[in-house]
């Protein structure tokens, strides 16, 4: 999972890849035999039985510099991805990071740039907003008025959802799921894995084709099925098997 794409050196959360590095990364997955495409592109191909040799790529938080710095390295290399942005910040820039620095985010003729492009538009909430500590309202308004708000910015129902912070609990899994996303993207959610909770892997600026290796051998995301949804009372809803799954883009410390 990726944030930023620049060539800024101020980067206190790791969120930062330049644009070199993604090249490189995107060269080591090409080099491999392997497709980078967006997670609804891999969960349905993963539905068929057609996902060997696809990694599902994200951009959290939807920063304006996805299209001038991300968009023409995924084109060159065929490359697709589910961009998570944030529709109660449109054109706004990332208050939640309190050490900065500040980055503007994608307005939605940005994300509209970003969906004629090929890349799939989910949600991040409306303010990126921590769910597992907020009320009921603001829970509701996070997961179903920026699923309305993206659609109305689309013209498409967004299929997926991350939580911000990666964070997830039962009750956003439940809220998430009852919003209509198909899918939801945490970081590592543990015996929360599920469709609505599928874990990712935080690539940044340092990951050199070493890492790169390591984690595609190491990460815990190698698994041949899906955990079944958590039984969440309802009142009323990666790597992915052998076949190569969600990574992603994220954060150590759990991901912004």
């Amino acid at each position: 999972m990726y944030h930023s794409v620049s060539s800024c050196t101020d980067d206190p959360y790791r969120i930062t890849v330049s644009p070199y590095r993604l090249d490189r990364q995107l060269r080591w997955l090409r080099g491999r035999g392997l497709s980078g495409v967006s997670v609804g592109e891999l969960m349905r191909a993963r539905a068929a039985g057609r996902a060997a040799g696809l990694v599902g790529l994200t951009f959290d938080d939807g920063y304006t510099d996805f299209v001038d710095g991300a968009l023409p390295l995924l084109r060159r290399h065929g490359c697709t991805a589910t961009v998570f942005v944030l529709p109660g910040r449109l054109g706004g820039e990332n208050a939640w990071d309190e050490l900065g620095p500040r980055k503007p985010l994608l307005d939605a003729q940005g994300i509209r740039t970003a969906a004629a492009e090929g890349m799939e538009i989910g949600s991040h909430g409306m303010m990126h907003t921590d769910l597992t500590t907020a009320d009921d309202t603001t829970v509701e308004r996070e997961t179903k008025q920026s699923r309305e708000m993206l659609a109305d910015i689309t013209g498409t129902d967004p299929e997926g959802f991350c939580y911000p912070y990666g964070t997830v609990d039962p009750r956003a899994i439940k809220a998430v799921r009852n919003a209509g996303y198909g899918y939801a993207c945490a970081i590592d959610p543990g015996a929360l894995t599920c469709m609505h909770a599928l874990p990712r892997v935080h690539i940044d600026a340092s990951d050199t084709s070493v890492r790169l290796f390591l984690k595609r051998t190491l990460n815990p995301l190698r698994r041949k099925a899906l955990p079944p949804e958590p039984q969440v009372p309802s009142d009323a809803g990666a790597e992915a098997g052998e076949d190569e799954g969600a990574v992603g883009s994220g954060r150590t410390g759990g991901g912004r």
